[in-house]
């Protein structure tokens, strides 16, 4: 028998509040990218922050149309379609993500890997779970190694070497597009505000009532408990979790974060947060870890710099990093 489950916000916003000026908390959530967004607003008008929520919700969808590969047209799909074929012409944008993400890659032995679309096919974890066979994912990992991935920035131009070969941003594209979103919310005039996309959080300035943004860091075992809260303020916060997107047969739980080197999903960790400047860094790099597991996870968290970090174990050991354990409270 297979059990379906999807949690979506495992962050969660602690605290807003209202400034004594009169200024006050305006919030919005729409369905983009596969998951629910909130924006949280601090402004004292109204209608200026309905026009800078809506603007950053449509820059979330002109990244949704260009890199999901949920739509064909995308010129993310034009590049999986064209594998071993040809390159194709993209936007720089899409190009400079892409080289973002291949760093990550470098950066936690090949834990973050954004060539691994072969094989979260197989699993099929977002439409409902499936469980392949030895062969299939023998199969699937001779097409998933990110060095053939080849970038060409003068031509702005990617060629994916392999047939078969596909790329998912699904673990970077919405921390970027949380970025993007809080560049608009502050074009706009926003000074304050929080960005959630699913298990990535933006939060920059400080809320109405002058204080820093709370943030709970969910238990991945506990419904509705948290095993931290921490004040952020210009800063991002990511968790990758087995507890995000996963199927349950036989007893046992598969999730959507597949471990290139086994072709499974990953097994050393329940969940990992981290905390930097940006989102688009804490998303990439919550996912790498997690596949890398605790140890060498928290020796790069802690060989990073401006970057904190927890990481919960698959026996559900919590370990914190040097500079997050005098900010982690627990209420």
């Amino acid at each position: 028998m297979v059990k379906i489950f999807q949690i979506i916000l495992f962050i969660c916003i602690i605290s807003t509040g209202i400034s004594e000026a009169g200024e006050g908390i305006f919030k919005k959530s729409k369905s983009l990218m596969g998951t629910e967004m909130e924006i949280t607003v601090a402004s004292a008008d109204e209608k200026i922050a309905d026009k800078a929520i809506d603007e950053a919700f449509a820059e979330i969808k002109r990244i949704e149309e260009m890199m999901s590969t949920y739509i064909p047209e995308s010129q993310l799909s034009r590049i999986n379609s064209s594998a071993g074929k040809k390159a194709v012409k993209v936007d720089k944008e899409l190009i400079r993500l892409i080289k973002r993400a291949i760093e990550y890659a470098d950066m936690t032995d090949g834990g973050f890997n954004i060539a691994v679309g072969p094989l979260i096919k197989l699993w099929k974890v977002a439409e409902g779970g499936n469980i392949p066979d030895n062969d299939e994912i023998r199969r699937a990992k001779e097409i998933i190694n990110y060095k053939d991935i080849a970038v060409d920035e003068k031509k702005g131009a990617v060629f994916l070497r392999k047939k078969g070969m596909a790329i998912d941003l699904g673990g970077i594209a919405k921390g970027y597009a949380s970025d993007r979103a809080e560049a608009v919310l502050k074009k706009n005039g926003i000074a304050s505000g929080i960005v959630a996309v699913a298990g990535d959080i933006n939060a920059f300035g400080k809320k109405a009532d002058g204080g820093k943004w709370r943030i709970g860091i969910q238990h991945p075992r506990k419904k509705d408990a948290f095993i931290g809260i921490i004040d952020l303020e210009d800063e991002a916060v990511s968790t990758s979790g087995d507890y995000e997107r996963f199927f349950i047969k036989d007893g046992k739980r598969y999730h959507h974060i597949i471990d290139p080197n086994t072709g499974e999903p990953a097994a050393k960790c329940q969940s990992v947060t981290v905390v930097a400047k940006e989102a688009t860094a804490t998303d990439g790099l919550s996912t790498g870890i997690f596949v890398m597991g605790p140890e060498k996870g928290m020796k790069l968290i802690e060989r990073l710099p401006d970057v904190e970090g927890i990481i919960i174990d698959a026996k559900g050991n919590i370990a914190v990093s040097s500079g997050l354990k005098n900010r982690i409270k627990d209420r």
